[in-house]
C-alpha cells in the first residue's frame, strides 16, 4: 500500500513559508523565466533533478504562478525516513513492486483535479546540472495512459550561476509542452528545451 499525500493544516503552510525563507537566505537572486499561460487545468510539472534544492525551487514556482495543491513522488524508503514530506504533498513509490500500479493510479487520480500540481523527476535520480541529454523512465507515459482528462504539462529546467556574487543566482526556466503523450516525444522535447536553456544561460552577463 502506498503512502498518500496528507496536507497538514499547520505543517503544509509552515513548509511553504520555510521554502521562501530558505531561498532568500542561500541565494543572491532567483528568477522565473518563460511565458506560461495558466490554463486552469491540473498540472504535471516535469523537472530536471540536479540537487536537494529542486523540490524547493518547484514549490516556489507553484507558489508564484500556479497556486495549486503541491504533490510530489518520493521513493517509499526515503518518504518513511523523511515523514514530514508526506504532510506537505509527498506520496510514495516502490520500484520493482506490485504497489507501483497503485502509485500510477493514484497519480492519475490526482491529475483529475484541477486544483492539483504533480512534480515528477522522470530521469529517476539526481544528475549533474551540466548534462545535456536526459533519458526518461517510462512512468510518465504510464501515468498519462491512465489520465482521462485534459491536463497542462509544464517543463521546468533549474540552472544556477554565480557571476560576481558570493551566493548563487537561481534561474527557473519554464516551457508549456503541447505534444504527444508518450515518453519518447516528451523526452525529446525536454532535451530540446533544456539545451535551449543552457545556450541562453551561457550568453548571460553581469
Amino acid at each position: 500500500m502506498i503512502l498518500k499525500a496528507k496536507h497538514h493544516f499547520l505543517l503544509d503552510p509552515f513548509f511553504r513559508h520555510y521554502v521562501l525563507w530558505k531561498m532568500k537566505r542561500h541565494f543572491k537572486s532567483f528568477s522565473i523565466n518563460g511565458e506560461i499561460q495558466d490554463s486552469g487545468l491540473p498540472i504535471l510539472l516535469i523537472c530536471n533533478h540536479v540537487s536537494w534544492w529542486d523540490g524547493i525551487w518547484t514549490l516556489y514556482t507553484n507558489q508564484q504562478l500556479f497556486k495549486r495543491k503541491y504533490h510530489f513522488m518520493m521513493l517509499e524508503e526515503e518518504l518513511r525516513k523523511n515523514w514530514f514530506f508526506q504532510y506537505t504533498g509527498g506520496f510514495s513509490i516502490r520500484k520493482e513492486s506490485k504497489s507501483i500500479i497503485e502509485t500510477l493510479d493514484y497519480t492519475a487520480e490526482l491529475l483529475s483535479d484541477k486544483n492539483n500540481l504533480i512534480l515528477m523527476f522522470p530521469q529517476g535520480n539526481i544528475k549533474s546540472i551540466y548534462q545535456n541529454k536526459f533519458v526518461f523512465e517510462k512512468g510518465i507515459e504510464k501515468i498519462l495512459q491512465r489520465t482521462k482528462n485534459n491536463i497542462q504539462i509544464i517543463f521546468q529546467a533549474n540552472l544556477i550561476d554565480y557571476f560576481a556574487d558570493a551566493k548563487p543566482n537561481a534561474f527557473l526556466n519554464l516551457h508549456h509542452y503541447t505534444g504527444a503523450w508518450n515518453s519518447t516525444e516528451i523526452e525529446n522535447a525536454y532535451n530540446t528545451f533544456y539545451n535551449n536553456c543552457l545556450n541562453t544561460q551561457a550568453k548571460k552577463e553581469i
